[in-house]
């Protein structure tokens, strides 16, 4: 059993259980920049997004009502293309998680194919702190 933040609350998840996302590849996926398409297959940055939304849902299942999760770190290896109308399944591994920093392995494929695979690092905060943190500030 893991306690969280707040030490009246507690949670099951270990280090080792996993979480699933399963994102459909768009034309709103591909690489592009200012100066037009890269190419037709979903791009890093997309790829990246899905990875730290399945480490997400652990965050979704910890924090509290007072709490929110605000990412720290992103590691991508992208492997291989996903292409439009295919589905790409990325696992999350929960790997660490300290009662506010959760670090997770994740990998993504499609079918037996590896797509990319990294690790995401997210803090859960108190919303009152991160409404702080996030502020802008005067100058």
């Amino acid at each position: 059993m893991v306690k969280t933040n707040n030490d009246q609350r507690s949670t099951n998840i270990q280090p080792g259980d996993t979480r699933t996302y399963i994102k459909r590849v768009t034309a709103g996926d591909f690489a592009r920049f200012d100066d037009g398409l890269v190419h037709a297959v979903c791009s890093t940055f997309s790829l990246a997004q899905a990875a730290e939304w399945a480490g997400r849902l652990f965050v979704l299942e910890m924090k509290a009502e007072d709490e929110e999760g605000i990412g720290t770190c992103l590691e991508i290896n992208h492997k291989s293309p996903a292409f439009e109308g295919e589905s790409i399944t990325i696992v999350a591994t929960l790997e660490k998680y300290d009662g506010y920093e959760v670090i997770c392995s994740y990998k993504a494929t499609v079918g037996d194919r590896i797509v990319a695979e990294g690790q995401t690092g997210q803090k859960i905060l108190k919303k009152e702190k991160l409404a702080r943190i996030l502020a802008p500030k005067k100058v």
